[in-house]
């Protein structure tokens, strides 16, 4: 790539310089089977070069990280998912033969599961896979579950993803009859997390509705002596796995967290790993302009200013990537959303994330992407391979199959974006195999990591989740005070401020929320009357327990 030529300007080229231009942006790695096109970020002349001394330094940060120093200064912990797919970069030898040991040990599980020598307690076999995660612990074994996934597959996996008691029966009803048939995988790190513990004592509940027990239907991926990993050896689950503290859940899918789940469901996990172990060797080079995820945080750089002013639209061009901009939501905007720099300075930084999946979007948002607001750049997501060649192809006009079609629309809407000033880049692989699907989870980490040291923030910690967390808490413990409250009424028809009042609080909004809630729900014995001609806040509550 020729960091002088074309790089400057702010408006469409002509056809000829485009291409000189293209030429000139795009990286090619034939062993991976991978292009890189950033020609179409409309980099400042000199971008390049003024960036340059930034990015070594963040290399550096990089090189540190995987040599194992803090990378957590707020947790005083290492940040080690490099060394997943390297182990042999792991600082300490221990380290090492922990996580050699722990992906045999999965293979070995799942052999044994495939192979009826673990079995349910009544079934002859397990087939089917329920990962009861939120999420990290979710959103990538989902991603790589839809990407790589066929009717074939040794398992069929399910998932509870959220503490929604409809979510959960929807997914034990899809389960249906199977569910003796079924291994639940229960992820936490702490074990603390509410909505995984929850999903995990709704499952045992579903088992012992059957006469049976959790513990022999379940394995937990987890932190050792976790609150999970104590309470699946008192209730005597099949196995237990590790989940490591230099490890965060959002840089977790090649851990236990989605290699487990993926290995049960039958996929090539070996492959996943070395994947993303080859994209690793090649997002090392110090060269920024030959390295893929250099390039990928210098254009976030470029397109947002370095400070969030745009958004990233993600348009994978195939059906199987489209849970890849819901994954990447979580691993991108909790990375770089951050109030606060590495030294305590407000900045507010980070990157908004969305996306469907192409051509679908021909159809959705890309009349806005186009003609509204000048606020994103896209990514498009290229797929060489249409269908697997067994399949053949099918012409819908002279010459032309639907996968034809398929790149005529990616290529249509990258020219008309541009046409119209619209910022992107383009990302083609040959094919959706667990490889490819290693090489982007790995491209994107590293892409990640690179752009929050260019902006001088933390990618490795999440406050405002653990805000969260804590806000939630507090809510739940004033509904404990607001129940208490209508119990101590006797029955009694009682106002709101009232509650609020015997319950100890001035947050009157959140007890009407809460009563709201509670009184939606029959079961939870509190009633709701509103006076003829009210309002919701004239309305009054009373508990029938």
């Amino acid at each position: 790539m020729d960091q002088d030529r074309a790089t400057g300007g702010r408006g469409p080229a002509p056809a000829v310089l485009a291409f000189d231009r293209f030429r000139d942006h795009l990286f090619h790695d034939p062993s991976l089977g991978f292009w890189l096109d950033v020609s179409r970020i409309r980099f400042e002349n000199g971008f390049f070069a003024a960036m340059e001394p930034r990015m070594q330094a963040a290399l550096a940060e990089m090189a540190a990280l995987e040599g194992g120093s803090i990378a957590n200064p707020d947790e005083d912990r290492r940040v080690g998912h490099y060394w997943l797919r390297a182990p042999e970069l792991a600082p300490e030898a221990a380290l090492r033969a922990a996580i050699e040991a722990t992906n045999a040990r999965i293979l070995s599980f799942a052999a044994d599961v495939h192979a009826a020598r673990v079995r349910p307690e009544r079934a002859a076999r397990f087939r089917k896979v329920l990962v009861v995660g939120i999420g990290g612990s979710a959103l990538g074994p989902q991603f790589v579950a839809s990407a790589l996934g066929t009717p074939a597959d040794r398992m069929q996996p399910y998932f509870f993803d959220n503490t929604d008691p409809d979510g959960i029966d929807r997914t034990l009803d899809a389960i249906g009859d199977d569910l003796g048939a079924t291994l639940a995988v229960i992820i936490s790190k702490s074990g603390g997390t509410k909505e995984t513990r929850n999903g995990m004592l709704e499952l045992e509940a579903a088992y012992r509705r059957l006469g049976l027990s959790l513990g022999a239907h379940a394995v937990a991926v987890t932190g050792e002596g976790s609150e999970l990993d104590r309470y699946a050896k008192k209730h005597g689950f099949l196995a237990r796995f590790p989940m490591w503290d230099w490890v965060g859940g959002r840089t977790s899918e090649l851990s236990a967290v989605g290699l487990l789940p993926a290995a049960l469901q039958g996929l090539p996990i070996v492959e996943m790993l070395q994947g993303a172990r080859e994209m690793d060797e090649v997002t090392r080079s110090k060269e920024a302009l030959r390295n893929p995820a250099a390039l990928l945080a210098l254009a976030w750089y470029s397109a947002t200013g370095g400070a969030g002013r745009k958004d990233m639209v993600l348009l994978p061009y195939k059906d199987r990537l489209e849970l890849f901009s819901r994954y990447l939501q979580q691993l991108v905007m909790e990375s770089l959303g951050k109030r606060l720099d590495r030294q305590g300075k407000e900045v507010f930084q980070g990157i908004a994330v969305y996306g469907n999946k192409g051509s679908t979007d021909q159809h959705a948002y890309v009349q806005q992407l186009r003609d509204g607001l000048d606020n994103f750049f896209v990514t498009f997501i290229e797929v060489l391979r249409d269908r697997a060649p067994s399949r053949g192809a099918i012409e819908v006009d002279p010459g032309v199959t639907t996968g034809d079609y398929l790149s005529g629309f990616l290529q249509g809407t990258r020219k008309a974006l541009t046409e119209s000033g619209r910022e992107s880049i383009s990302i083609t692989i040959e094919t959706v195999d667990a490889r490819a699907v290693g090489m982007l989870i790995a491209l994107y980490e590293r892409a990640v990591g690179l752009y929050a040291s260019l902006v001088g923030i933390n990618a490795y910690h999440q406050p405002g989740v653990e805000a969260g967390k804590k806000a939630a808490q507090e809510v739940l413990d004033l509904q404990a005070k607001v129940l208490a409250a209508l119990g101590a009424g006797a029955g009694r028809a009682l106002r709101i401020e009232e509650i609020a009042k015997a319950a100890g609080t001035d947050d009157v909004e959140t007890v009407f929320w809460i009563l709201r809630h509670l009184a939606a729900n029959p079961e939870r014995g509190v009633v709701r009357e509103v006076p003829q001609g009210g309002s919701p806040f004239d309305a009054t509550y009373r508990s029938t327990r």
